[in-house]
């Protein structure tokens, strides 16, 4: 439960320091880090699973086989993005590879969260 609280705490600062430092990622203000920070991680709680499921499937699972399943589900994460950003209209992103490289910050940033609880 302290891992989920401080993801919540630590994404919309993520996303706030990436609209800032990156040239194809933009929102508005801190009010809308904060919400799209929420649908990214919801979104990706209820669909996350399924993208990377479908991801896995059409790699013919290689990714997993090797133990680079983070790479899935880095990509999953960047499908969810563009998604969010298609409903947002204070996030945008330009194109898919800022939506990666969001998801790469965002999975490594994650990652450490979880490695310090």
């Amino acid at each position: 439960m302290i891992e989920f609280i401080v993801q919540l705490l630590i994404t919309p600062v993520i996303l706030l320091i990436a609209a800032k430092w990156m040239d194809g990622v933009h929102i508005e203000n801190t009010k809308a880090a904060i919400y799209t920070s929420v649908s990214i991680i919801v979104v990706g709680f209820l669909v996350g699973w399924l993208l990377t499921l479908i991801l896995n499937i059409a790699t013919l699972g290689i990714f997993w086989i090797i133990g680079l399943g983070i790479v899935t589900r880095t990509i999953a994460y960047a499908i969810i993005i563009e998604i969010i950003d298609q409903f947002r209209k204070d996030f945008n992103t330009r194109g898919f590879l800022p939506s990666l490289w969001l998801s790469i910050i965002l999975a490594v940033s994650w990652g450490v969260v979880d490695i310090i609880f």
